[in-house]
C-alpha cells in the first residue's frame, strides 16, 4: 500500500523520503500485492464489486467498495470505470446513483444500451469479486447552497442516477428545502429505484416524486402520462426555484426552453454525447510525436473519433469534454473546441481529443 506523503519542501532529498518511495516501479507492486488482495495498490484507486441487483428491465445496479486511493464524491457527480473487454481495456463515466455509505461504498446503476461495450459488459457479465479500475470524481452538477428556496430536479432515462444520489442526499438533512423530483421513461418497466423514491416521499412531506410515462398509462396517483411540456411544469414553476435537469440531449433542451430565465437557477447534464455542426472541409495532416505515426483526419470530426477510426485507443471516458480521460499536449498547429466554436491558436496548449478538431496541421503529445 502506498505510505502516507511526508511534509516538508526538502522531503525528495531526505533519508525518510527515500526510504518511503517505491523499491520496484509501481506497477510492478501492484502486480504482486494484488496477489495478496485485489484493491491494493500504490496509488491507483480500484474497487471491488460487493453486491449486484437488477434495478429495472435494462438496469443493473452495482455496489463498489474502493480502496483508499478513492477521493470521494459529491451528489451528482460523475467517475470513471475501467474494464477489460475482449483484451481491451475501455473507460466510461458513471454517476454514483446513491450518497456514498459509512464505509465508503457506493452504488452505480449502469443501463444496457444496444451495441455499448462497457454497459454490456457491466449488465450481463460483471459479478461480486470482480475489481474495476477507479476515476476519480469530477462533474458539477449540484445544487446551489440555498437552504430555503424550492427545488426541481427533471430526469430521464440514465439521468436518475445523479438526481437519485441528490435526492436521497436532501432526504437525509434534518430540514430539506421544498423538492420535486419529476422522473420521465418511456414505460413503466425501465424506471429505477421506484419503492424507495417512493419512500423517501411519504416520509418527508417536503420531498415529492412524479413519474412520467410517455408509453404506459398512468395508474397510480403519482404517475402522469405524456413528455414534458409547459403544462406539466406549471405547478412548480417558480422564479424563486433552484432547477437541475438530466436526461438525453431532447429532454434537456425542452427543459431549458421551458425554464432558463423563469427561475433562480437553471443546470443541466445530458448524457448523450454531444452532436456536433461541422462546417470545416478537407483533411489535415496530424502526427502523433511518442509513437512516430503520421495521420490524415479530417477537419471537423472529433479527434478522439478520427483516431479511432485510424486503429488507435487514445484513453478516453465521458466523450462529452467533462472528465479530462482524453487531455493532451498539443505541439503546433490550431484546433476548434466544438462546443464553443473557438479556435485555439497557441501552438503549444493542452486539448481534450473528444470536443476538439483539427483546424491546421498538427502535432500532438501521443
Amino acid at each position: 500500500m502506498r505510505p502516507d506523503p511526508l511534509p516538508g519542501p526538502a522531503r525528495a532529498r531526505s533519508p525518510g523520503r527515500r526510504a518511503r518511495l517505491p523499491l520496484v516501479p509501481p506497477a510492478l507492486f501492484d502486480f504482486w500485492a494484488q496477489r495478496v488482495s485485489p484493491t491494493w495498490s500504490w496509488d491507483r484507486p480500484l474497487a471491488r464489486i460487493l453486491a449486484r441487483e437488477q434495478a429495472a428491465s435494462d438496469a443493473v445496479s452495482l455496489v463498489l467498495k474502493p480502496n483508499r486511493h478513492f477521493l470521494g464524491f459529491r451528489p451528482g457527480q460523475h467517475v470513471n470505470l475501467g474494464v477489460e473487454v475482449d483484451g481491451r481495456r475501455l473507460v466510461r463515466s458513471y454517476s454514483p446513483s446513491a450518497p456514498a455509505a459509512a464505509d465508503g461504498s457506493f452504488r452505480i446503476t449502469v443501463k444496457a444500451i444496444e451495441g455499448g461495450k462497457v454497459s454490456r459488459f457491466l449488465h450481463e457479465q460483471a459479478r461480486v469479486g470482480d475489481v474495476l479500475v477507479l476515476g476519480q470524481a469530477f462533474g458539477e452538477l449540484a445544487l446551489p447552497a440555498d437552504d430555503t428556496a424550492p427545488r426541481l430536479l427533471l430526469a430521464a432515462g440514465s439521468g436518475i442516477t445523479p438526481m437519485m444520489a441528490i435526492f436521497a442526499s436532501l432526504a437525509a438533512q434534518p430540514e430539506p428545502p421544498p423538492t420535486t423530483l419529476l422522473y420521465a421513461t418511456r414505460t413503466r418497466d425501465q424506471r429505477c429505484f421506484v419503492d424507495e423514491l417512493r419512500a423517501i416521499g411519504a416520509a418527508n412531506p417536503a420531498l415529492q416524486v412524479r413519474f412520467l410515462l410517455s408509453r404506459d398509462r398512468a395508474v397510480a396517483g403519482d404517475e402522469a402520462e405524456g413528455r414534458l411540456d409547459a403544462g406539466l411544469l406549471a405547478p412548480w414553476l417558480d422564479a424563486k426555484a433552484h432547477v437541475l435537469a438530466c436526461g438525453p440531449t431532447g429532454f434537456v433542451e425542452t427543459a431549458s426552453t421551458l425554464l432558463t430565465g423563469r427561475t433562480a437557477s437553471f443546470a443541466a447534464e445530458s448524457f448523450s454525447p454531444p452532436v456536433f455542426e461541422n462546417t470545416d472541409t478537407g483533411s489535415v495532416e496530424l502526427r502523433l510525436a511518442r509513437s512516430g505515426r503520421t495521420l490524415e483526419v479530417p477537419r471537423g470530426q472529433p479527434l478522439l473519433d478520427a483516431l479511432e477510426a485510424a486503429g488507435l485507443s487514445p484513453a478516453h471516458g465521458c466523450r462529452r469534454g467533462l472528465c479530462n480521460s482524453c487531455a493532451c499536449g498539443k505541439a503546433s498547429g490550431r484546433t476548434r473546441h466544438l462546443l464553443t466554436g473557438e479556435v485555439e491558436h497557441e501552438p503549444v496548449s493542452a486539448l481534450r481529443l473528444c470536443v476538439s478538431s483539427a483546424c491546421s496541421d498538427l502535432v500532438l503529445d501521443l
